[in-house]
């Protein structure tokens, strides 16, 4: 008993629990600072180690009550841990595993992008099922500029006039009017910085013959300009021809992808080399492989004369119209550059992409980061009879991602989206490719870069209109205007609103302010490098390249995409 009294004294049995990973441990504390002896040491394990029975007569009912609460609330705690930590795969990981046939695209978990044919047209899809769609017949270009060629066709080679003015709530207008005798009818078309209306009047809707400013407002109710100027410049006509047709262009450049089985990420796609029977049989649906040293056609940005984009590249003429295809496996390919910017530098710029798929692997809609890309065209080869068919005569199923603001064009997919013939499925892709540009065009980003491009293109308009009028009556010479430019500036450029068409339709550079990437400072002579809005970089341009450029007049390539042309390259 004196020997137990004097364990108490010195010690007192006081449970505490350290949580970790894998449960808990039970620690008995000392509460006194001298050393234990042996034999306590072996009394109190004999006493954790002993029966339940027995170590419920040192616990009273209350604090085992405790315990066993804390118990509870504890392994509660580490379960509620245990799900926060558990990961969840991505979808097409995860279907990779369900499925044997998985669709073509797959919608990013953030969305923002529209599948054409929606997912749950998928399961109805068939190789075998017959083809019940549109013929070549209806495959149909879309008309970027509807308005862009009215003057060219029934002003320019008749007698018309034009005029300039300035409102003050639309900006600058330039109006031009054409009398037709014959059919007793006036037209005219009117250029505002949003648009450009046009309108054919009969003259019997006249007393008397209409002012500019009458007719004016009778294409466009909200114009307050009380007064218009005449244009007498005599090279007028080329001047605002170059205007309404900035946006008209008849070359097209695509990017091509090759997406391997089991490929899921950006860098895997753009690291592929080598091509497959079935990719090059594929590659020569859409048009012939030429050789880039010495190539005089429409060359989409490619360099043609000393190799450094590659040796080869495939090309086209659909429709009155150039076709340049950058196709990954041909372009550079950088060893131990994982986002290979020698490649992203060309398709990561491009608005539209093709990817050809070679097993069930489906395309992410986001998987390619880039500014510009806003659609892709999805192909991926398919058996009609259900087993593995060699060389030329599998069908190819299609699918099509696109952004959310970039409005449905066609033609439309048959159903199911299954081609068997090659002819067709060649004039369906490329029509495809060329409407599907022409309607990314009215996306949020590029159509806030037509605005601004148009807007300044049209004020650089009508202030050349407006002086060189000026000069011609007599008055003051515009200071950008020589008396030796006088003569050549309509074919060649030589000041003013040519000098800024030019740039704007030429410029390689890429808009840093519209895209949102802030420029590196101007510094000293060191070329600095510039990123791309594809991530690529760009060396041997400083800030100075872009200096050139009034604060209207700051038009680049990437203001071309929304506008006429990203395809002008010379």
């Amino acid at each position: 008993m004196e020997r137990e009294r004097r364990n108490d004294k010195f010690f007192s049995r006081k449970r505490s629990f350290t949580f970790g990973a894998y449960g808990g441990v039970d620690r008995f504390i000392c509460t006194s600072e001298t050393r234990r002896p042996e034999s306590i040491e072996h009394s109190i394990l004999d006493i954790l180690d002993s029966p339940t029975n027995e170590s419920k007569s040192l616990l009273s009912t209350t604090t085992s009550q405790r315990v066993t609460e804390l118990f509870e609330i504890i392994e509660k705690l580490q379960g509620s841990r245990l799900d926060e930590q558990r990961c969840e795969f991505p979808p097409p990981l995860k279907l990779l595993r369900i499925s044997g046939s998985l669709p073509l695209i797959l919608p990013p978990k953030s969305g923002g992008y529209w599948i054409d044919p929606p997912l749950e047209k998928f399961v109805e899809t068939s190789p075998t099922s017959s083809i019940a769609g549109c013929g070549i017949e209806s495959y149909d270009i879309m008309e970027r500029d509807s308005e862009a060629k009215i003057y060219r066709e029934f002003f320019r080679s008749k007698y018309h006039h034009s005029f300039t003015a300035v409102d003050p709530s639309l900006g600058s207008l330039v109006l031009s009017v054409c009398l037709e005798e014959e059919e007793k009818r006036l037209r005219a078309i009117l250029r505002m910085k949003e648009c450009t209306l046009h309108g054919v009047f009969s003259l019997s809707l006249f007393s008397q013959f209409p002012s500019a400013v009458e007719l004016a407002k009778m294409l466009c109710d909200t114009v307050t300009v009380s007064t218009f100027e005449s244009v007498s410049y005599l090279k007028a006509p080329e001047l605002i021809t170059a205007f309404d047709e900035h946006r008209v262009s008849q070359n097209f450049k695509f990017g091509v992808l090759y997406q391997k089985e089991g490929q899921l990420t950006e860098e895997d796609i753009l690291s592929n080399n080598e091509e497959s029977e079935e990719f090059k049989d594929f590659l020569s649906i859409l048009g012939e492989t030429v050789k880039l040293q010495g190539f005089t056609g429409f060359r989409g940005g490619l360099d043609v004369c000393h190799g450094q984009t590659g040796s080869d590249a495939v090309v086209t003429s659909f429709c009155e119209r150039e076709i340049m295809f950058h196709v990954a496996t041909k372009l550079p390919f950088t060893e131990g550059d994982t986002q290979q910017l020698q490649r992203k530098r060309h398709i990561g710029n491009d608005i539209v992409a093709l990817v050809y798929q070679e097993g069930p692997a489906p395309f992410i809609s986001d998987i390619i980061s880039s500014h510009f890309l806003h659609c892709f065209i999805v192909v991926r080869r398919v058996s009609r009879g259900g087993g593995n068919e060699e060389g030329k005569n599998g069908a190819y199923q299609v699918s099509i991602t696109a952004r959310e603001d970039v409005p449905p064009f066609g033609p439309a997919l048959p159903d199911p989206p299954i081609f068997t013939e090659r002819s067709q499925f060649r004039e369906f892709l490329l029509t495809k490719l060329i409407n599907a540009e022409i309607s990314c065009y009215k996306a949020e980003r590029f159509s806030r870069l037509e605005l601004r491009t148009r807007s300044s293109l049209l004020e650089g308009l009508r202030s050349e209109l407006s002086s060189r009028s000026q000069c011609m009556l007599g008055g003051p010479t515009p200071p950008t205007l020589s008396l030796s430019e006088g003569v050549r500036s309509g074919s060649e450029g030589g000041g003013g609103f040519i000098e800024n068409f030019k740039r704007a339709i030429r410029v390689r550079s890429h808009s840093f302010d519209t895209l949102g990437v802030p420029r590196k400072a101007g510094g000293g002579g060191a070329p600095q490098k510039l990123r791309t809005s594809s991530g690529a970089e760009k060396e041997g341009e400083s800030e100075s390249t872009y200096k050139q450029l009034g604060p209207n007049d700051s038009l680049t390539s990437g203001d071309v995409k929304g506008q006429g042309s990203p395809q002008e390259d010379e």
